[in-house]
């Protein structure tokens, strides 16, 4: 049996060790490079398995299929440097992968619900005592909250409907 991050809701999933492996594989290579494009069709090469076989295995072993996943980390890295540097949004969303400034910002604030520089003002202006805190911890406590797909998210709030947060769009 391997652990599902939505332990929440007791999810649990049973695969081949040897396939996690290679799943973690690629997950890593997001996680180091998060930057870069992954479509499935390389996250499947990297793993050594179908392109059907490799979406529907990481979604089933990590609760989120992988392009949510990445867009989670792009988001995290986003949301860290916003707070840890000087660089301009626009740097920053070129350097956490997004090709342009307007999808960067509109996702931003669809996973947020704040745009960038709300975000960036509001932890500049916060006192920070966060050397004792563990990175992991932080990091956990930053990670957006993907249960949905932004396009699925998107279009709940222009119908001005509030649909199950178990909507699965990918």
């Amino acid at each position: 049996m391997a652990w599902s991050p939505r332990e929440g809701q007791g999810a649990r999933v049973s695969q081949d060790p040897e396939l996690l492996r290679r799943l973690l594989r690629a997950k890593d290579r997001m996680d180091a490079a998060s930057h870069e494009e992954w479509p499935v069709r390389r996250l499947a090469r990297v793993s050594g398995v179908s392109e059907a076989h490799f979406a529907r295995s990481f979604k089933e072993a990590f609760g989120v299929p992988p392009h949510r996943y990445l867009l989670t980390r792009r988001i995290e890295r986003a949301t860290a440097l916003l707070r840890d540097t000087d660089l301009s949004i626009t740097e920053i969303a070129f350097q956490t992968g997004w090709k342009s400034l307007g999808t960067f910002g509109r996702t931003f604030r669809d996973v947020t619900g704040e745009s960038p520089g709300v975000i960036r003002a509001r932890e500049r202006a916060a006192p920070h005592d966060l050397e004792s805190v563990p990175a992991c911890f932080l990091r956990a406590a930053h990670r957006p909250d993907l249960t949905i797909a932004v396009s699925e998210k998107r279009r709940q709030e222009a119908d001005g409907t509030k649909g199950s947060d178990e909507t699965e769009v990918s």
